[in-house]
């Protein structure tokens, strides 16, 4: 598995400082010179991190001076990101297979319950494809946000013990989807044909059609690992 960008160390010092309870909304962020001097990462870096979470609607980002100034935070990560916590750091020696085999029994699960279920509440998944959607991204914020959606369905199901999986394991699939992008032959066209297959997921989720969430969404992640030919890593 490949070393962490700059920017996911500052994405994850600010992580586990929310769920440790070091920073509670309504606090401010260090200046990014701070944040970059501790980590000992770019400022570049910091604001791409920052960029992220603001996307994802952890912080509120302001310019100026005062009070209001600055990165606040306004919310705490969901979920069950804080009970699997060390699944997140051994997760990196996972094997990608073996990663990719528990996707798709796990996330096959979650689509099916969803669809089957009575109105699931997909409001933070739409949030981040719109968020996908209206702006331009770099190809590490966008997989940042995909591993974020896949996460958002988790948390939608309300089983806590797969939210939790899946939280723990968001560090791994982000890691793999990042070293395989490197190989894409066009990574703009692979990333519009996710970003159609998400919002298939999200449309046969919604019209109940469990058969065709779950190939939906077997589709998705099978055919990312194999245009990446990370079976051969």
């Amino acid at each position: 598995m490949t070393a962490p960008r700059a920017w996911q160390v500052v994405l994850d010092a600010v992580e586990r400082d929310l769920l440790d309870g070091r920073l509670s909304p309504g606090d401010h962020l260090p200046p990014e010179r701070t944040l970059a001097a501790d980590l000992g990462v770019g400022r570049s870096s910091v604001r791409e991190a920052l960029r992220v979470l603001e996307v994802l609607g952890l912080i509120r980002t302001a310019v100026g001076s005062g009070p209001s100034a600055g990165a606040i935070i306004v919310a705490r990560p969901g979920g069950g990101m804080s009970a699997l916590m060390r699944l997140q750091v051994a997760a990196q020696g996972f094997a990608v297979a073996d990663v990719v085999k528990t996707r798709l029994v796990l996330e096959g699960s979650i689509v099916t319950d969803l669809a089957t279920g009575d109105s699931p509440d997909l409001a933070s998944s739409v949030q981040i494809l719109t968020a996908m959607e209206g702006q331009p991204l770099t190809e590490a914020e966008f997989l940042a946000l995909d591993a974020a959606f896949h996460l958002s369905l988790a948390e939608a199901s309300g089983n806590q013990v797969v939210t939790a999986t899946m939280a723990g394991l968001r560090s791994a699939i982000e890691g793999y989807a990042r070293a395989g992008a490197a190989g894409l032959p066009s990574w703009p066209a692979t990333s519009a044909r996710l970003m159609l297959e998400h919002r298939g997921i999200l449309a046969a989720i919604l019209a109940g059609e469990a058969d065709a969430a779950r190939l939906a969404m077997h589709t998705h992640i099978s055919g990312y690992y194999a245009e990446t030919h990370l079976r051969d890593h």
